[in-house]
């Protein structure tokens, strides 16, 4: 069992920047491939970025290429999705996922967090 609580969501400006952090606790963080998905109300879970175990490669939905960047840290157990030039399309619930396969499709992820909200206002 793995358990993720993000935290570092939050209202910004357009432009703006936001750093998200996915702590994990429960069996070895480092056996898991981790993302982040995001929900906007109304429209459905999608992912935005992975990371695999060792972090030596990274994923990203083409609507946030260039502008986010994910990382992981596994001596520590958390994984970071850093927000830059956000827009308000970017306004959802942000949720971190783990999984020990290499899908990033939301209903193959083993574990999620709660989510922590992100309102990006125009």
């Amino acid at each position: 069992q793995v358990q993720l609580a993000e935290s570092g969501g939050g209202l910004v400006q357009a432009g703006g920047s936001l750093r998200l952090s996915c702590a994990a606790s429960g069996r070895t963080f480092s056996g898991y491939a981790t993302g982040w998905f995001r929900q906007a109300p109304g429209k459905e879970r999608e992912f935005v970025a992975g990371i695999n175990r060792s972090s030596s490669s990274t994923y990203y939905a083409d609507s946030v290429k260039g502008r986010f960047t994910i990382s992981r840290d596994n001596a520590k157990n958390t994984v970071t999705l850093q927000m830059n030039s956000l827009k308000p399309e970017d306004t959802a619930v942000y949720y971190c996922a783990a999984n020990r396969g290499s899908s990033w499709y939301p209903g193959n992820m083993d574990y999620w967090g709660k989510g922590t909200l992100v309102t990006v206002s125009s």
